[in-house]
This record gives structure tokens, C-alpha cells and sequence, in this order.
């Protein structure tokens, strides 16, 4: 078995938005990143290298990271970790506050890919009913093993 997550939310501004530079300008180095990180096997990206122009399914201005990794110690470790904690500190500056659920988690079989479809189904099992074995968020997980970064953002 291996984890898949999802991440959805809605940015604050355009995309081409200077105030939108902070994200933008680093989403690429942070994908590389977490492609080169302990568990990581595989995501979301279209032609562009990343999935900020994905459609999500029934809602366009979603925008939506989705990935697959070994275990959830090798995502937490990436999130948490990592360079990514501080972008991930930064999040209110880009995208609006989500006053539901905008992260799951969920098991899935070693050969599967999983569709944005089914991550968005999944998310709103986890909205709809909480953690549980179907899907989970960060709630579920001991946090005790996660520290946060020291490094600086640049």
C-alpha cells in the first residue's frame, strides 16, 4: 500500500499576480524537491511541470496538488521538514482561508494512480465524515515525529 494527498485551495489573486510571486516563483524548486525526497513516487502535473492549471473537477478556481508517496512519514517529513514548512507558514499570503477541509489522505494500492476525481471524492468523504480508514487528514497522524524547519524561506 502506498499514500496519496491531495491539497486544494483558492488563490488569493491571479496566478500572474505579483503578489502571487512568492508562490509561483518557488513552485517549481518545491516540486523538485519533494520529487527528490525520501518516499516520494509520484504527482500531479500537466505540461506545465506543475497542476495550477488543472481543472478541478465542478470547480475551476480550485487549485489542487495531489501526490503519491511511500508512507506518511515520508510526506510529513517533506511538508514539515523541509524548505516547504515555511512556504507552507506563508499559505494565508496566496490562498484564501478554507473553513473546511482542503487536505486528505487516503491508502491506495502499490500499482494505482490515483484521478483528481477520486481525490476530490475523497476529500469530501473526510469533510463529510472525518478521519477514518476511507480518508484522513493530519489529525489521524502522531505529529510528535515532525519538527518544524529552520530553514529560512527565501
Amino acid at each position: 500500500m502506498r499514500l496519496a494527498e491531495l491539497n486544494v485551495g483558492y488563490a488569493r489573486y491571479p496566478l500572474d499576480d505579483p503578489r502571487m510571486a512568492g508562490f509561483m516563483d518557488n513552485l517549481d524548486k518545491l516540486n523538485a524537491l519533494a520529487e527528490l525526497s525520501k518516499g516520494y513516487i509520484w504527482r500531479m502535473k500537466s505540461d506545465s511541470g506543475n497542476a495550477t492549471d488543472l481543472a478541478v473537477p465542478g470547480d475551476e478556481e480550485l487549485i489542487s496538488n495531489m501526490s503519491v508517496w511511500e508512507d506518511v512519514e515520508s510526506l510529513g517529513d517533506y511538508v514539515f521538514n523541509t524548505i516547504h514548512a515555511k512556504f507552507y507558514e506563508k499559505r494565508p499570503a496566496w490562498f484564501e482561508n478554507m473553513t473546511r477541509h482542503h487536505f486528505v489522505m487516503w491508502w491506495i494500492e502499490d500499482d494505482h494512480i490515483p484521478t483528481l476525481e477520486e481525490a476530490m471524492q475523497r476529500l469530501a468523504h473526510l469533510q463529510e465524515h472525518g478521519s477514518s480508514d476511507h480518508a484522513f487528514g493530519w489529525d489521524a497522524v502522531d505529529m510528535t515525529a515532525y519538527r518544524q524547519c529552520e530553514i529560512a524561506a527565501e
